[in-house]
């Protein structure tokens, strides 16, 4: 195992010292260290939350900031956090119009945050985010995964709260959002958990595993290695087959790195499944390409497609500015 670390043990701790002193103007760390907070929050705005393990940088703590997340809670590598850390969070950043959870669709999350709210004396809402198709829901014990399709939620709740809308609405908004979003992932590589020091999975140098989950699941099925071509038409065949009839749409065209693949192949697979949607009477009106929902070091890439109406594009373009997403109005 090649990492640049000191020890395992410490390693998300010294990372998140390093993160909160890289953008001291836009964020800080919550007491204990078991969170990160907004610097500055907006008082009478409902608290956004949201969390997971870590290795997925930048979710969740680079979403943190003005137009996104008021606080996220790191766990270990690929390992929920813990409700105390949730708790903390909820308490810190609750201005007295509530607080929303925003959670991805995993068993010890969706649990841990659930027992943050049942603790909490605070007025706590909660969306979960399932936008993996390559889940079936009888074949996983939650339901479908939380993966990069969360971001796009966080942004437009993000800016819906900053415009002042209560938590019911809040909740309403990212549920839509999430109904109407849909990902797809590819792994060509494993990850290295620095705790375990040796691959998460073994897969052949001419093998690659479609609809992998974020922390290294299992995916539909293994196949040989194919062009780009092929593998981003299954992929959006199986996101379009899944949004069913919701053509002739808008929709935010999000191409994802797992961490490993360079920005050279995550914009040749984006003009890929550009001309695939498109094809499809979908019309691609925002973009965004990069590593955004990683897996360590994994090589490979997931597709989302977001369909978007008319308040939910205004509130995708509203300003937002977090360490790992900047833009202005």
């Amino acid at each position: 195992m090649k990492k640049l670390i000191n020890d395992a043990r410490t390693v998300i701790d010294e990372s998140l010292a390093g993160f909160c002193r890289a953008h001291a103007d836009i964020v800080a760390m919550g007491e204990g260290g078991l969170f990160v907070k907004r610097r500055l929050l907006k008082q009478g705005k409902v608290g956004l939350v949201s969390g997971g393990g870590s290795g997925h940088e930048p979710l969740h703590a680079g979403f943190v900031g003005h137009g996104m997340l008021d606080a996220a809670c790191p766990g270990q590598v690929f390992t929920s956090p813990t409700p105390d850390q949730m708790l903390a969070a909820a308490e810190a950043v609750d201005t007295g119009a509530g607080v929303l959870f925003i959670v991805k669709n995993y068993e010890g999350d969706v649990m841990n945050f659930d027992m943050a709210r049942e603790m909490s004396d605070k007025v706590i809402a909660t969306v979960v985010t399932n936008d993996d198709v390559a889940v079936e829901k009888s074949s996983y014990s939650t339901g479908r995964r939380g993966v990069a399709g969360t971001l796009i939620v966080e942004k437009i709740v993000g800016a819906a709260a900053e415009e002042g809308r209560d938590l019911e609405t809040l909740r309403a908004i990212g549920e839509r959002v999430n109904a109407r979003t849909r990902s797809m992932g590819v792994a060509l590589s494993s990850c290295t958990v620095p705790a375990a020091g040796k691959p998460t999975f073994d897969i052949g140098e001419d093998e690659m595993e479609f609809g992998v989950g974020i922390h290294g699941e299992p995916g539909r099925r293994r196949v040989k290695l194919m062009r780009a071509d092929a593998i981003a038409t299954e992929m959006v065949t199986a996101i379009l087959g899944d949004l069913g009839s919701q053509t002739r749409a808008e929709a935010i065209l999000l191409v994802n790195g797992f961490g490993g693949t360079p920005l050279m192949e995550l914009y040749l697979m984006y003009g890929i499944a550009r001309r695939l949607i498109e094809a499809a009477d979908i019309t691609v009106e925002r973009s965004l390409v990069g590593n955004y929902v990683t897996s360590l070091e994994m090589a490979g890439c997931s597709v989302t497609v977001s369909l978007l109406d008319g308040e939910t594009k205004r509130l995708w373009d509203a300003p937002v500015h977090a360490p790992a997403l900047r833009w202005r109005a």
